[in-house]
C-alpha cells in the first residue's frame, strides 16, 4: 500500500514522503496513531506542488544568500564598545550586537546564532568574525572593535 507520512516516523521516514508499506502496518500502525495517510491520485498530485514549492522557495532563498555573501565578503563591520586602560573592554562583544551592528550598517538581518567568532571578544581592534547565511553559503568579515567616546 502506498502512503504519505504526515510526520516523521523512527526508521521509516520523514514527514511527506510517499512510501510503500505492507497494508497491516499501515492500517493497524500508522493510520490509527495519524501518522500517515492513504496515497490517493490527489494527494499525490498535491505533494508533488507543494515539494515543488518547497524547492523553488528554497532556490531563491539561495540565491538570495549568494547575493547578501558578495555584499558582505571581506567588509568590515564596527562595533563601538565601553573600554579601560589598554584597550580592554568591559565585559566582551556579543554576537547580539554583531547582529545588530550588520541590520544597521548593511542592511542585512542576521540571526545571532549564525554569527561565529574564533574566540570571544575581549580587546579592541579587528578581529575575524565568520557568518552563516545559507547551507554551505558563508562569508568571512571583519569586526572592528572601537572604543566607544574616544
Amino acid at each position: 500500500m502506498q502512503i504519505i507520512l504526515k510526520k516523521d516516523v523512527n526508521k521509516i521516514g520523514k514527514s511527506g514522503q510517499l512510501l510503500e508499506v505492507s497494508d497491516g502496518y499501515a492500517r493497524n500502525f500508522l493510520f490509527p496513531r495519524d501518522l500517515a495517510e492513504e496515497a490517493t491520485i490527489g494527494k499525490i498530485a498535491d505533494l508533488k506542488a507543494r515539494q515543488q514549492n518547497q524547492k523553488a522557495k528554497e532556490a531563491k532563498e539561495k540565491q538570495t544568500s549568494e547575493e547578501d555573501k558578495i555584499r558582505l565578503q571581506g567588509k568590515v563591520v564596527r562595533v563601538f564598545a565601553s573600554a579601560g586602560e589598554n584597550g580592554k573592554l568591559f565585559g566582551s562583544v556579543t554576537t547580539a550586537q554583531i547582529a545588530e551592528a550588520l541590520e544597521a550598517q548593511y542592511r542585512i538581518k542576521i540571526d545571532k546564532r549564525n554569527i561565529k567568532l574564533a574566540e570571544p571578544v575581549k580587546q579592541s581592534g579587528n578581529h575575524a568574525v565568520s557568518i552563516r547565511l545559507y547551507a554551505g553559503v558563508q562569508a568571512d568579515m571583519t569586526l572592528s572593535v572601537e572604543i566607544q567616546g574616544a
